[in-house]
């Protein structure tokens, strides 16, 4: 184990208080230090030094979305939402509904086609191994989307 590959570097991105920070360096006087503790604190001052603006902005804005509040109730994940939500890429790409990050309607065509033709190929993939109510709901969804681009691009 002498000769070491470098094939990547890690680096202790954890952020630490400086509270937190004096709590170690008492308790490594108290008892001999591991190597672990040695290898984490160099790294650590090193990024606090070296740090670059975009890394900044990144943990700022990770940050920001931590503060969001966690009572946000997501849909459970089955196959009918998963269908759902590939029902509402489409609409929003045909530019029947407002893209939610925008607010705004828009159509990119191509997308929806790539859309609808995801959800044709996971019908016929999936055939024979759906209830009754998935597959009509997923054959109903690829009728409409379908009748709706063809309407869109002609």
């Amino acid at each position: 184990m002498a000769e070491e590959k470098k094939d990547f570097v890690v680096k202790d991105r954890r952020i630490f208080s400086e509270d937190r920070s004096e709590e170690k360096t008492e308790t490594a006087s108290d008892s001999p230090p591991k190597a672990s503790d040695e290898a984490g604190d160099k790294t650590e001052s090193v990024d606090k030094e070296e740090k670059p603006a975009e890394e900044k902005s990144e943990k700022d804005a990770a940050g920001a979305a931590k503060e969001e509040p966690e009572d946000i109730r997501l849909p459970e994940i089955n196959f009918p939402t998963f269908i759902f939500s590939l029902n509402s890429s489409a609409l929003v790409h045909l530019g029947v509904i407002e893209d939610p990050a925008t607010g705004q309607k828009a159509k990119n065509l191509p997308m929806a086609k790539q859309t609808i033709d995801i959800l044709g190929m996971i019908e016929e993939k999936t055939k024979g191994n759906l209830t009754e109510d998935e597959a009509s709901m997923l054959k109903h969804i690829l009728y409409e989307l379908r009748i709706i681009y063809v309407k869109e691009k002609g």
